[in-house]
């Protein structure tokens, strides 16, 4: 173990943002086929607080064992501090941007100075934004790419016997639920992207926002139940998923497709079938290959990454309880350094 150390946030047992540590933890010593990276951002996500919960909403057989202490997080975007013999691509003092071994729970990830890198999970940053921007799209945007555009790897899919395949977008109608969020506004500007047409749902707040993301028609939820108003969609990207993804079923055409991000909780299969409609869903898995073609992307601005809010790595617990408190617009961020 290295004598080495960073701050880092740790965890010594499951709860809420309360028992996120900010303290000494052992910097990661690099190992064959990896990169050292100096964090400058952290971007958070659902699956960092579904684990500091203790995965509690997923059945017991399912959640894993892993040992304290635990760093959280996935998405970093910082600066190359020492490479592998073994790798070729990455040079001392390159911005990179990752989303570091997912999926794989208990393994010294993100929520720190420094993190190791498995040098296939890593892209040079895009230059065109900042780290902070850079650390917001990993796991959001690449979720929204798999989902739609190219399953990106060949991991089997834990959440249904058959691999999940994207369906063409052009000309296309897509709706997007959970528009604003972290996944939502990635899906939003994908599906603009690539000739469809756009309906966002989310609260009135963020109508303005998703309207300049691309989306062509917007519904407020708090307003009017969008399965009532929409029909007729080729394909339903429910950003927000759960129990009560079903009631986009009888939103979309006959041959249209229904792609839960959060599938656990839907109940409709039987429904589905009788309506001819796909049902589909994937877990997202680190591809620097993705990040790195996404890059040019988000470099150029044709996609854009939309920071809800920043705090510095040891305020990690307010950034928790912020994302607690729901309603995000975009992606919350942490920064290390000045």
């Amino acid at each position: 173990m290295s004598t080495e150390t960073m701050k880092a946030i740790r965890i010594y047992e499951y709860g809420g943002p309360e028992v996120l540590r900010y303290e000494d933890a052992p910097k990661p010593e690099l190992k064959p086929g990896e990169v050292l990276v100096r964090v400058h951002a952290i971007g958070i996500n659902p699956p960092d607080w579904y684990l500091r919960d203790g995965y509690k909403a997923l059945p017991p057989e399912w959640r894993p064992q892993v040992p304290f202490p635990i760093i959280l997080g996935t998405d970093v975007s910082g600066v190359v501090e020492a490479v592998a013999d073994d790798v070729r691509g990455f040079s001392v003092g390159d911005d990179v941007y990752s989303m570091v071994r997912f999926f794989s729970v208990g393994e010294s990830r993100a929520y720190a100075e420094y993190v190791s890198v498995p040098a296939s999970e890593l892209a040079l940053k895009p230059a065109g934004i900042d780290h902070a921007h850079a650390a917001g799209a990993p796991m959001s945007l690449l979720t929204a790419w798999q989902f739609m555009i190219s399953l990106g790897h060949d991991e089997p899919n834990p959440l249904q016997p058959h691999k999940h395949q994207p369906v063409p977008l052009e000309g296309k109608t897509v709706l997007v639920n959970g528009a604003a969020g972290g996944v939502g506004h990635f899906a939003v500007q994908i599906a603009r992207l690539k000739g469809a047409h756009v309906i966002a749902v989310a609260s009135g707040k963020h109508e303005a926002l998703l309207r300049e993301l691309g989306a062509d028609e917007f519904i407020d939820y708090t307003k009017t139940p969008p399965e009532e108003v929409a029909h007729d969609i080729d394909l339903v990207v429910d950003a927000l998923g759960g129990p009560t993804t079903g009631r986009f079923l009888r939103t979309l055409k006959r041959g249209g497709a229904l792609f839960p991000v959060y599938p656990l909780g839907f109940s409709g299969a039987e429904e589905a079938e009788k309506l001819g409609v796909t049902v589909s869903t994937t877990q997202v898995r680190s591809s620097g290959a993705q990040l790195a073609e996404i890059a040019r992307l988000l470099d150029d601005g044709t996609i854009r990454v939309v920071l809800d809010s920043t705090y510095p790595l040891a305020d990690t617990r307010k950034a928790h309880e912020r994302a607690a408190r729901g309603h995000i617009q975009g992606k919350i961020v942490l920064t290390v350094g000045a």
